[in-house]
């Protein structure tokens, strides 16, 4: 796994209307934390967000897979990959990111 500098700061910038929006490197990804949140994670200049039942069928209708940490595992995680159209849409793509930051809220109660 491996993120290039330009897209982590792309899609910082992309968020910036969720507030600030940290980068940590993580497992040869990278996390992304609003306010201390963990809510979604870039692999292979892959932005995933954290989904739940109550979003994550955007992401199936959009024909987007699961994170999978080791691609030769079954294994996913509850993170899935963002749409192109939404990660190049600011007002779209921070409306998927408050759902997801809210999901992550959510899984720490």
């Amino acid at each position: 796994m491996s993120v290039s500098h330009e897209f982590q700061l792309y899609v910082v910038e992309q968020l910036n209307g969720v507030g600030y929006v940290a980068a940590r490197k993580m497992f040869g990804g990278v996390g992304l934390y609003a306010d201390g949140i963990f809510f979604a994670l870039i692999a292979d200049d892959t932005l995933y967000f954290k989904v739940d039942s109550t979003n994550r069928v955007n992401y199936e209708s959009a024909g987007m897979d699961a994170f999978r940490p080791y691609p030769d595992k079954t294994r996913t995680m509850q993170y899935y990959e963002v749409p192109i159209d939404v990660l190049e849409d600011q007002e779209q793509i921070n409306g998927w990111a408050r759902k997801s930051i809210a999901v992550a809220l959510h899984a720490r109660e």
